[in-house]
Order: structure tokens, then sequence, then C-alpha cells
């Protein structure tokens, strides 16, 4: 089966000897691919000795460090069939990661975007009530990975209503007029962490106006080292929204810009889920060798979706534990894990954490 194929069943339905089979080969005709269409990425392949190489092992297959993405403009397509390119979190003193998207890729990572999302939401789209403000899209056609986040999500909602104005304080009357209108109904509410958390619960909590979320369902995602600073760890997110809300379905989920539509979401025993589509490895932080279950080291992502730019294997900066595979209490098959926190000395590039930095660039 291809992946035209895989997109057709469940996302968390493949146990660990045939999803390996069906990872392998997809990322050994991307390889070759990116190597045919991608000069930076076959003079890469070419310097380490590896052109035309195929590979059996998952952990065998070369990743690039996802910083590269800041310094080098990677991309297997022509520049005509670029529809869109994203960008990567940072502050005005940083370099970001262009992702290049094609066509076919953007209608890729939608359609397992929204496979992998529906495992969780449902198939019916609901109202939705985003943390942000709507003047996050500028470019619609170059735009950041906030944005594009908010883009990708606002899928599976209608009614789309923006709990903050332009500058990030609450307009208390659109929330209010929203939850009055689903009143009783399941609701949508998506938003990145540390804004949630600041722009959002913390006025809301200090304020005398109360809303009941009982019946929504909290996505959100970025923004987690600033809150550990402030000693807000995600049991502690989930707690303080239920009583103050009586909120309790809240889903975490981890995605980068580098490989949209590869999201790992989590699941209601608090584990993160890679997917049919996609894969994590954990490597030594020093030896960079692939580590067993329950040993932290450094998250690497694979993912079968990028085909206009070579990020099907990407190093990432971000440390992570593998909690097991194909036994997680919730049911959903293939590699369970957390994330611990980021590479010490690595640069501050959430969503939400790049927002703060620029607002207080003195600081």
């Amino acid at each position: 089966m291809n992946l035209s194929n895989h997109i057709n069943i469940a996302p968390f339905s493949l146990e660990r000897k045939d999803k390996r089979h069906f990872l392998i080969s997809e990322l050994n005709e991307l390889m070759i691919f990116h190597q045919n269409n991608s000069r930076e990425y076959y003079n890469i392949l070419k310097s380490y000795g590896i052109l035309d190489k195929k590979y059996n092992k998952l952990e065998d297959f070369p990743y690039l460090p996802v910083r590269i993405f800041k310094d080098y403009e990677l991309k297997s397509c022509n520049d005509a069939d670029i529809i869109k390119t994203l960008t990567s979190s940072g502050t005005t003193s940083q370099k970001v990661s262009k992702i290049y998207i094609d066509k076919e890729t953007s209608s890729l990572q939608t359609k397992v975007l929204v496979k992998i999302t529906q495992d969780f939401l449902g198939k019916k789209r609901l109202p939705m009530l985003i943390i942000d403000t709507e003047s996050v899209f500028k470019n619609p056609k170059e735009f950041s990975a906030r944005g594009a986040g908010i883009m990708g999500l606002s899928t599976f909602g209608r009614d789309h209503t923006y709990a903050l104005n332009h500058d990030m304080s609450i307009n208390f009357d659109a929330i209010t007029d929203f939850l009055n209108k689903y009143r009783n109904e399941k609701v949508f509410i998506f938003g990145f962490t540390y804004m949630i958390w600041k722009y959002f619960y913390t006025p809301l909590k200090d304020s005398r106006i109360k809303f009941d979320l009982s019946a929504a369902i909290l996505m959100h995602s970025g923004g987690w080292k600033k809150l550990i600073h402030e000693s807000v760890d995600n049991r502690t997110f989930k707690d303080k929204f239920k009583k103050l809300f009586n909120l309790e379905h809240i889903h975490n989920f981890y995605g980068m810009v580098e490989q949209v539509g590869s999201i790992y979401i989590e699941c209601e025993q608090d584990h993160l889920h890679a997917s049919i589509f996609s894969d994590i490895i954990i490597r030594d932080t020093m030896s960079l060798q692939p580590l067993n279950h329950l040993h932290e080291g450094l998250v690497e992502t694979v993912s079968v979706l990028p085909k206009s730019y070579p990020g099907h294997s990407l190093l990432t900066e971000d440390l992570g534990t593998i909690l097991g595979e194909d036994d997680c209490p919730c049911g959903r098959k293939g590699k369970y894990f957390t994330i611990s926190g980021r590479l010490p000395q690595a640069e501050i590039r959430g969503c939400s954490d790049v927002y703060e930095f620029i607002q207080t660039p003195n600081r």
C-alpha cells in the first residue's frame, strides 16, 4: 500500500511491523525524489557518499538538523509551483526557517491533518473559539508558524471567533456572544499554550467574569518553556483550567512548521502519539545514537508528507522520551511519548514565546 491508500485508513491503526514497512518504503522513495530535485540535498548526500542508497531500518536514514532551513533555501519544486512559504517563529534578531509548499504537499498535509485531528475531535465541524487575534494573518502567501497553525486547525471549526483584540486584550463581548450562541453545545477552542495562559487564563482569573467551558474541547501547543519558568507544567495547566472553567477535555500537541500536517496529539492518558504518517526517534545528545524506550534524548521526527522540500527526516532541538509502542491504554497504536523541553542553549522559538520576546526586546 502506498501513501494514497494509507490516507483512507485510521491514523493510529497500524502496529509496529506494518507501520515501519510503510514508512521505510515511503522514505526511501522520498530520498531519491529529493536527491533528484534538490541540488542542495543532492550535495549533502554526495558529501556523505550515500547517493542512491536505500535503508532497511528507520533509525539508519540520514537526517537534517532542523536549523538548516534557517541558512539554506531547500526546495524540491520549481519556484512557479510554490503556492505558499511558511516561516518559523523567530525574533527580529534571528533568522527564520522558510518552508516552500507546492500544491501536492499542501494537499497531503491537509488530508493527514484532517485524519489525525478528527480522531480526537470527531468528523463534525464545531463552533470554534480562537485564543488569538485576527491580525495574525498578514501576507496570505507568506505567514508565520503561528498563522499557519491557526489556519490549519480552523479547518475543523465553523463560525470562527477570535477571543483577543489586536492589542492582545480579551474581547469579552465576542466570547460572551459566542458562548451564549452555543450554550450546551460542544465547541472547539484552539490557541498557543503560553498565549492562552497569559492573555486568556490570567486576565479571566483576575476578573469577575466567569465562563463555563465544560462543553469545550481545548487544543493547544507551543510556549512551554516560559510556562515552566513560571512553575506551570502540563498537569498544572490542566488543573487550573478545570478549576476555573470546568474544562476537562484538553489536548496538548507537538508539531513544527518544518513538518506541517504531521502533528502529535496528546491522548486522554497525557501521551503524545505518532500517527501512521510520521514517527519519532530518540537520539543520545552526544553520540546521536538511537536510544531505547524510557531514555531521554534529542527528538528526531520523520514524515512521509514533504514533497516540495527535503523535510522528511529532521533532528530537532527538543528533548523527549518514548514511553512505549502499540500499548497505550487509550487504544491508539504506534509510539507514544513526552516532550520535556529544549536542548540547553537552544534558541527560544515557540510561537507564543516569540510573541512575548518581541514585545519585550530589551529584557
